[in-house]
């Protein structure tokens, strides 16, 4: 790992590749720490992460799958569903522990220096976790029902890494954000249950009215589900609408990167 120097402004005003590459250690051993930190001492361990997504699938489907009875076609509801979530709980992981992460690490950020941007990217690779577990109780049920894989999940890595992407800039974004207003921390949580909702995860795209449909695509994660499902269940291809969400993620991430980058300089004495 690369040694700590003491903090100064230069070194504070600069972010770029080279220098996240050099405190590549250091990420990793952020992201080992706040696996353990989540799952130490717990009775069920790694079970936590397939009981919160085995819950909401289970609201999902007694209320739009069996109440509502929402068309999905030729794919069973909870396939249906859990492709959308699986999409879901990563961003929402990323957004949500990203965004609080420059508060949670003040004590360390007062101290040493290293580059900031270190600390929410960490928590991509933490959130694979319950991705894979996810992943692999949506595979289950695929076998379950007998679908098979399609052509199409050559595509899914991209959308992964649009998901990513658009986790990251909207958790920056709120980590630069709760530096000064720290009324930001207590935003994120609704935002996620705001977003649960405002995303077509629970029901297909194609339910919201056409007029409305290029409103609706600004939600960066709406063309990310469309994705998710169309490259692992073979569903309806993203709509053309869904290139809007793509260029918000990228906007986001972009003006996120800068905007903490801008924060970095003074992080140390506003935190």
């Amino acid at each position: 790992m690369r040694p700590y120097r003491s903090i100064t402004p230069e070194s504070g005003s600069r972010i770029n590749l080279k220098e996240l590459v050099a405190y590549k250690d250091l990420f990793f051993v952020l992201a080992m720490r706040d696996l353990k930190v989540r799952y130490a001492q717990t009775f069920l361990g790694l079970i936590w992460a397939l009981l919160q997504p085995f819950f909401t699938l289970l609201i999902f489907t007694l209320i739009f799958g069996r109440a509502i009875k929402v068309d999905t076609g030729a794919i069973p509801y909870t396939v249906f569903a859990l492709c959308g979530m699986s999409a879901w709980s990563y961003f929402s992981f990323v957004m949500n522990q990203s965004g609080t992460s420059i508060v949670g690490a003040q004590e360390m950020i007062k101290k040493i220096y290293f580059p900031r941007l270190i600390i929410p990217l960490s928590k991509a690779l933490v959130a694979f976790v319950d991705f894979g577990i996810t992943l692999v109780l949506l595979f289950g049920l695929m076998v379950y029902h007998g679908l098979p894989l399609q052509v199409e999940i050559v595509w899914l890595p991209f959308f992964m890494l649009l998901n990513i992407i658009a986790a990251l800039g909207v958790g920056i974004w709120l980590s630069s954000l709760t530096i000064r207003y720290r009324d930001f921390q207590h935003v994120i949580p609704f935002m996620v249950q705001f977003g649960l909702y405002a995303t077509p995860i629970a029901y297909p795209a194609s339910l919201i009215p056409e007029k409305y449909q290029l409103l609706f695509h600004i939600n960066p994660m709406a063309g990310i589900v469309e994705g998710f499902r169309w490259s692992i269940l073979g569903a309806e291809p993203p709509a053309p609408t869904s290139f809007i969400s793509f260029a918000v993620v990228l906007v986001m991430f972009v003006s996120g990167v800068f905007y903490f980058k801008r924060m970095e300089r003074v992080m140390a004495d506003i935190v």
